[in-house]
């Protein structure tokens, strides 16, 4: 096998016990997913916002991040729920650049997983502690999950994993709400058969247990752009696919529609910058026809304190090292935008 193998890594259970919940982080998650949930049942009518930076890099900069959405928050707390994204693992299409903290903790050195799994518990863990706020974070590896699937207020997965089987099914026993982004192909089909996998019960392998999900009513739809046979990016936020996505839940006996527009990605041809935009085009629609605004629950944005992207060795704190990102006046501002507009 060309494979070397290093070292066997801590179980889920192992460092949950090594580095386990305060009483104050059990209470915060319960009372934040409570809220959450409530949104994607429809009892509430504040707009989520997943907002954050792209790939959480260094957690100085993240926490200091989040801890100014604190304040934000508190003006915009009537209209909006914030969930913040502390994304630790970042799918590379090529499999070449920085792949987010699980494997390098430090993105200057070399990788190390044992040290990306501590610190992924270690910045949620001390983001809850030090904001109140309970985050959003892709599963781009569903046999990771249990690391921090105590800490979690949302759980997306990403339009290349959406179609896979064991995503499908580890989304059925996840107990928050969890997003299924259209593939690439931009193909509702695949994310709604996505969906209905993750509302249902199952029973599978899960690393190397015979499990039994109970189904997730939760999962819901994420609308993030497509891309043509020509590489060309194709957005799908606009009123006619809102209506064509109501129309597709119509069809299907779901739990719970809902859909959340990425106001990134192929919605924005990679522009970090069209994303207000994009906001207040759905905001728009969901103005002027009921279905649509029953149905967005919120948006994903990314946003961090330096506007744009740099690479890894520059070193600018604040500052991507993924995908650009809206900076921190800008994504204030926004969210003050969309609070009076809804």
């Amino acid at each position: 096998m060309n494979m070397e193998f290093e070292r066997k890594l801590a179980i889920p259970a192992e460092v949950k016990e090594r580095y386990p919940l305060t009483a104050k982080i059990n209470d915060i998650v319960e009372k934040k997913r409570a809220e959450i949930k409530a949104v994607f049942e429809g009892r509430s009518d504040k707009m989520i916002l997943l907002i954050g930076p792209c790939s959480a890099d260094r957690e100085d900069a993240v926490i200091d991040y989040m801890t100014r959405l604190v304040p934000v928050q508190e003006k915009v707390k009537d209209k909006i729920l914030l969930v913040p994204r502390i994304y630790t693992n970042k799918p590379r299409t090529t499999g070449d650049g920085y792949k987010g903290l699980l494997h390098q903790p430090d993105p200057n050195a070399k990788p190390d997983m044992y040290k990306g799994i501590i610190a992924t518990r270690s910045i949620h863990m001390h983001a809850v502690e030090a904001t109140g706020f309970i985050f959003a974070d892709e599963m781009l590896y569903p046999e990771n999950h249990k690391y921090i699937d105590d800490l979690l207020g949302y759980v997306a997965v990403g339009a290349r994993s959406v179609e896979d089987q064991q995503h499908r099914l580890t989304a059925s026993g996840i107990e928050v709400p969890v997003g299924m982004k259209n593939p690439t192909s931009g193909d509702y089909a695949v994310m709604m058969n996505a969906i209905l996998a993750a509302q249902h019960k199952h029973t599978f392998i899960y690393r190397g247990w015979e499990v039994h999900s109970q189904g997730n009513p939760w999962s819901h739809a994420i609308l993030r752009g497509s891309t043509n046979k020509h590489g060309n990016t194709i957005p799908n936020y606009h009123y006619e696919d809102l209506i064509r996505l109501c129309d597709v839940y119509d069809e299907r006996e779901l739990s719970n529609p809902a859909a959340i527009i990425d106001t990134n990605h192929c919605n924005s041809g990679k522009n970090p910058f069209e994303q207000p935009r994009i906001v207040m085009d759905v905001l728009h629609s969901c103005k002027h026809n009921d279905r649509i605004r029953k149905l967005v629950k919120g948006f994903m944005i990314e946003s961090y304190i330096e506007d744009g992207c740099q690479k890894v060795n520059e070193n600018v704190y604040g500052k991507s090292i993924t995908d650009p990102c809206l900076g921190w006046e800008k994504s204030e501002k926004l969210i003050y935008d969309i609070a009076e507009k809804i």
